[in-house]
């Protein structure tokens, strides 16, 4: 018998690839954080003897899901601003709170919380865009999740920097200290057309070309965006950025909710992503992302929440519902978004994205064991004709039991492995009592 770290025996396997299967009574085998064989659970205690054996005979397995835009911080900020337009919201309501509370303790706490609760509702892997990133990456490497984390860049001053210059010398420093960190990756975040001028652009578009590094940006967000691009620069703002060449296959297009043929054509042309946040789109009233319309026409689209201060949560699958629901009701088409393509768009979809689908995304060999266990033994989940679709369409991230990043548990049976609770409340609790004040 070959000698392995951990075996993970469940009822149900959803691997994502091969697509639309569902196997049950199967094991994965794992060592050394990765993968080694996903196979029947008999033939799996014949062949492998594992330190650790995991029995999960109520649980799905699936692969960790991926949030692909969010603002971890913010989570300090859930319920602060609620039922505001988007001008409104930022100009009057966050922006000028940040710039009274945010700091590197703010960021620092406000992403563990965040963490936690991505972890305790099924995230493994998330990207994010806020100030003091090196604060993110630090408490994205003391909890042992995967993150793509973008630095962010204005033409302005903010809390983290003096400006465009500024930026780029902290954010690449900071690329650097991860450069050789598997679960930890940093790129570029120019925050959006309309705060990041041309020449700040086209210095992005060069160096990110350079490093085979991301671009994360806010793009066609809302129809008023769209129109000030139209007459100011006389062009849609995803057609100055291809013309700044700024998108590419390393390119994160988030929101994406004011799109035409034209830009369907430039997305096709660049290879660039889509990354859908449908709950904060809706929160804000900016509008809906055409989401069916896009992976017909071969474009890939992942999942965010955007941040818990337009959300109000970063529950992944709460996101993948609305998604789901969403992308019926816009196309008018019930059978679009069906509950395969809805997780892989929070999974490999997202893998793709960020550009890591060779490592994560699927529960296949030789990848890396980021999983997830959902318990789906309770009253309210029976009966289960169809596990793919009761994962979609019922509320299952507070039953995600357990978690593993890298092979290693996160979560198990709902406790976390890699963050005090205890303490984060109390932190949480103290941010609150200034900010109330």
């Amino acid at each position: 018998m070959t000698p392995i770290d951990l075996l993970i025996n469940a009822r149900w396997i959803i691997p994502v690839v091969p697509e639309n299967r569902i196997l049950k009574d199967c094991a994965i085998a794992i060592h050394q954080g990765e993968i080694l064989a996903v196979l029947p659970q008999e033939e799996a205690a014949k062949r492998y003897s594992a330190t650790r054996v995991d029995y999960l005979h109520e649980h799905v397995l699936t692969p960790g899901l991926i949030n692909a835009h969010g603002h971890a911080a913010m989570t300090l900020l859930r319920g602060y601003a609620d039922d505001q337009p988007l001008n409104d919201w930022l100009n009057n309501h966050i922006w000028p709170a940040e710039k009274q509370w945010v700091d590197e303790q703010f960021v620092r706490d406000g992403t563990e919380l965040a963490i936690a609760e991505m972890i305790k509702s099924g995230t493994t892997c998330f990207a994010d865009m806020y100030f003091f990133p090196e604060q993110t990456a630090q408490a994205a490497l003391d909890a042992h999740i995967r993150s793509h984390i973008y630095f962010t860049i204005f033409d302005f001053p903010c809390a983290w920097g003096s400006g465009p210059e500024d930026y780029f010398t902290k954010g690449l420093a900071l690329h650097d200290t991860f450069r050789d960190n598997d679960l930890i990756n940093i790129g570029f975040g120019p925050h959006a057309p309309y705060t990041v001028g041309d020449e700040t652009l086209k210095k992005v578009a060069v160096l990110a070309q350079e490093m085979d590094t991301p671009i994360h940006i806010h793009l066609h967000e809302t129809a008023q965006e769209v129109e000030d691009s139209i007459q100011q620069y006389g062009m849609r703002p995803i057609q100055r950025l291809m013309d700044l060449g700024l998108l590419s296959p390393l390119t994160q297009c988030v929101h994406m909710t004011q799109i035409n043929d034209l830009d369907i054509a430039i997305l096709q042309q660049s290879g660039a992503h889509v990354i859908h946040c449908p709950e904060s789109n809706l929160k804000l009233a900016s509008g809906f992302c055409p989401v069916e319309t896009l992976l017909n026409a071969g474009i890939n689209v992942a999942l965010g929440t955007d941040g818990a201060a337009s959300n109000n949560d970063l529950d992944l699958f709460s996101e993948l519902k609305t998604a789901a629901l969403l992308a019926k009701a816009v196309s008018g088409n019930a059978a679009a978004l069906e509950a395969h393509t809805a997780l892989r768009m929070a999974t490999l979809n997202g893998a793709k994205a960020l550009g890591i689908d060779h490592l994560v995304g699927s529960l296949e060999t030789g990848k890396q064991a980021d999983i997830i266990a959902i318990h789906l033994g309770d009253l309210d989940l029976q009966p289960l004709y169809n596990i793919a679709s009761q994962l979609i369409y019922t509320h299952v991230g507070h039953r995600v039991s357990h978690a593993w990043v890298k092979g290693k548990c996160l979560m198990q049976n709902r406790e976390l492995l890699t963050i005090n609770e205890r303490e984060l409340k109390s932190k949480v609790r103290s941010w609150q009592e200034k900010i109330q004040n």
